[in-house]
């Protein structure tokens, strides 16, 4: 392998996959690994309070580990009518063993009750770079909207079936996938931390 490497600190394939499209057309010369194609390691638990605080804490570990730069983010969708809530436990809001599915229909049950006008939600997402001998580097993304009634869609993951953004007509999983990295709190925060990798890619090589 030659050129620069960054490891993507997770096992979700999709998450891998939108981070290469970006780096494809921001960064070529980068490679992006994902946590299957380096050596494993004990990946920490996300006891941080804050969604900056997790991604930074899985970064930090991956460099610890893999001695590379790594990336890591934490996500998940607030919605204001529940205080800000699911937030950092977007991932693990229906139990720590519960999938995408559990937690949707959990999120639905809770907010049976409360009408359109107030299903205001966001998508929020922390992206933090570490590498050997430097501080972290965090950027964040916001992707505002409302949380709809019914699920629709298949593309993306997560929350993405009951989350329709504001300014679309359609679910952030009926998105085209040019479109969701456009307007996405993932997509927001990896255009803006990208820079910030690539000065330090080319500062070490």
């Amino acid at each position: 392998m030659t050129g620069p490497v960054v490891v993507l600190a997770t096992n979700n394939a999709r998450k891998l996959a939108e981070l290469r499209r970006v780096m494809a057309t921001a960064a070529p010369g980068v490679t992006v690994l994902g946590l299957a194609e380096v050596e494993p390691y004990p990946e920490p638990a996300e006891t941080e309070l804050t969604f900056a605080g997790n991604a930074v804490l899985k970064a930090q570990a991956c460099t610890a580990a893999t001695g590379l730069p790594a990336l890591a983010d934490d996500s998940g969708i607030a919605v204001e009518v529940l205080n800000g809530m699911p937030g950092v436990r977007s991932a693990r809001w229906a139990g720590p063993e519960c999938d995408d599915a559990a937690n949707n229909a959990l999120l639905l049950r809770q907010l049976t009750d409360v009408p359109e006008e107030r299903r205001t939600a966001g998508f929020v997402c922390a992206r933090a770079f570490t590498r050997p001998g430097a501080e972290p580097e965090v950027r964040e993304g916001v992707m505002p909207g409302s949380v709809v009634t019914t699920p629709a869609g298949s593309g993306g993951f997560g929350y993405d079936p009951l989350f329709r953004a504001d300014g679309e007509q359609v679910t952030t999983a009926e998105l085209p996938p040019e479109r969701k990295d456009e307007i996405s709190h993932r997509g927001q925060a990896i255009r803006a931390i990208v820079p910030v990798v690539v000065q330090a890619l080319e500062e070490t090589r």
